[in-house]
């Protein structure tokens, strides 16, 4: 395929990206279910070219800022909190799913060297990143569970591609040394997270000094695949970097970014992130072609493994959920002790467990298996078998299986935390305080009286219902109603005056921007 033809295909991909995502949001279905079966409808479309994804480049163009997404929206609180639950699942969970995978692939094809049984059981242990949050942004969810998995999806593939590569290297040189493989997996956490810590404070005092949003931007853009490429190429974890990375720039960005870089950057990170999750999850169902055509059609693959296909996603299931009722029942017990008391979830063990969608990185290691590895198509097929089921059955079914458990998120504030209608009332107090001081001459006389009248106003009538707001909700969307009409008046006038040719597209422009301003700022506050 000539370099234009590869870009057409590009452009048609982007067409059918943007139809099943209009479509699944019509049939009120997961987009990355309805991607991934478009994605595997287009691969057997008579002209499409077949699709051959190279891993390491998979790995390396959508992972890191994918995960830099993730880790940049984390509470740093909360991931605090609950970083024993979530290394448990990260690390834990892993090893325990990739023994019990390997046995029973062991078990399935018993010519099968138990090295490429943990082989397998290592590609499909650590749910993915991007179908995580794929999944997650479409449901509510207690905040401890959701904490727990998004920790756990941005952790858990660097325990994985240890214990991958040591599975490996065990299958071609029958060796493997357990001591030397948690060694390891140590070296390449600190080092990560070293490495990690040093381009994120870095990027932080770089971003201080680019006032202009544009650059400010397209450095932030650099961040993720900086800290991921260099703790690569220093032999650490690039996963555990790139988030270590995102979490110091999530923490910091409040204090880096002005206004405009932050509602700029916002709008440029939501449709990169949008379009490279959407990508994935196409290219995932085309790889489909690839794997059916290298095991000899359909008919051959569930002919001859599809016990042992059946055998691995049954395992990795069953795996997850043993794990974490077990992991809960033991923090639930340990909790009565030392406190404070976690008690114990059902309902929250159910939905993490049928949370474990597997994904891009799942692919990609698979994709990795050397052409000398024994078994390598069993494993390929199981590994792509595991993605299709938890993406396409269990992200589709995760939001009825909320509800049905009874699982949706409630109130869950933290007693020591102001609710948002208080920490206002205090911020507006504040902000009173400041126009009181500068709207006066020194002999005492006002400058400003009509800013110093709106602070006023605006922090008596916030205060007086901050701890009532049933009673201002009605007259504060009346409020913000009419100023988004007045907003959406202002913006056909405007518009009916450039149309005229009566005002110049720069003064549009400037105009059009405090505009925009002003409907974001109303509409939020709406509510």
């Amino acid at each position: 395929m000539s370099p234009v033809a590869r870009f057409e295909f590009l452009l048609l991909l982007l067409v059918v990206v943007l139809g099943l995502e209009l479509l699944a949001r019509r049939l009120r279905l997961p987009p990355a279910a309805a991607l991934v079966a478009g994605g595997m409808g287009l691969a057997f479309v008579p002209g499409v070219p077949a699709v051959a994804l190279d891993p390491d480049l998979v790995l390396v163009l959508f992972l890191p800022p994918l995960l830099m997404d993730g880790a940049y929206l984390t509470v740093l609180s909360d991931f605090r909190r609950h970083i024993g639950g979530i290394l448990s699942l990260a690390v834990g969970a892993v090893a325990f799913t990739t023994a019990v995978v390997g046995v029973a692939a062991h078990w399935a094809v018993p010519g099968l060297p138990w090295a490429a049984c943990f082989a397998l059981g290592a590609i499909v242990s650590p749910p993915d990143a991007v179908a995580a949050k794929a999944v997650l942004d479409g449901v509510k969810l207690p905040r401890r569970v959701s904490v727990l998995l998004e920790g756990e999806s941005l952790l858990n593939d660097a325990a994985g591609l240890v214990l991958f590569r040591f599975a490996v290297a065990a299958a071609l040189t029958g060796t493997f040394d357990a001591g030397e493989a948690a060694g390891t997996f140590a070296v390449l956490a600190v080092g990560g997270v070293a490495v990690g810590a040093a381009f994120g404070f870095t990027w932080v005092r770089l971003l201080r000094r680019l006032g202009d949003a544009s650059l400010a931007i397209a450095a932030t853009l650099l961040l993720p695949w900086a800290a991921y490429v260099a703790g690569d190429a220093l032999g650490v974890s690039g996963v555990i970097a790139t988030v270590t990375a995102g979490l110091i720039f999530g923490w910091y960005q409040h204090e880096v970014f002005s206004a405009e870089i932050r509602i700029k950057g916002t709008a440029f990170y939501q449709v990169l992130v949008f379009l490279l999750e959407a990508f994935v999850f196409v290219l995932i169902g085309l790889s489909l072609r690839g794997v059916v055509d290298r095991l000899g059609g359909f008919g051959a693959a569930l002919g001859t493994l599809g016990g042992p296909i059946l055998a691995v996603v049954a395992a990795v299931t069953v795996a997850r959920f043993a794990w974490i009722f077990a992991n809960e029942v033991a923090i639930s017990a340990l909790s009565r002790v030392k406190g404070p008391r976690v008690p114990f979830s059902a309902a929250g063990c159910g939905v993490m467990g049928w949370a474990g969608m597997r994904g891009v990185v799942t692919l990609a290691i698979a994709l990795s298996l050397p052409d000398a590895m024994p078994g390598r198509d069993v494993i390929l097929a199981s590994a792509f078998a595991v993605i299709l089921v938890t993406v396409l059955v269990q992200g589709t079914t995760v939001g009825w299986v909320i509800r049905r458990l009874g699982l949706e998120a409630g109130d869950e504030r933290d007693a020591r935390h102001l609710t948002q209608a208080q920490a206002m009332a205090q911020m507006s107090a504040a902000q009173l305080k400041a126009v009181e001081a500068l709207a006066r001459e020194p002999d005492g006389s006002l400058r400003h009286p009509r800013l110093l009248e709106q602070y006023a106003y605006r922090a008596d009538v916030i205060a007086r219902y901050a701890d009532r707001q049933d009673e201002a909700a009605g007259e504060r969307r009346e409020h913000f109603d009419v100023m988004l009409a007045a907003a959406g008046a202002g913006r056909a006038e405007l518009l009916r005056l450039h149309r005229a040719g009566r005002i110049h597209d720069d003064v549009l422009r400037a105009i059009e921007r405090s505009l925009d301003l002003q409907e974001v700022m109303a509409a939020g506050a709406r509510g």
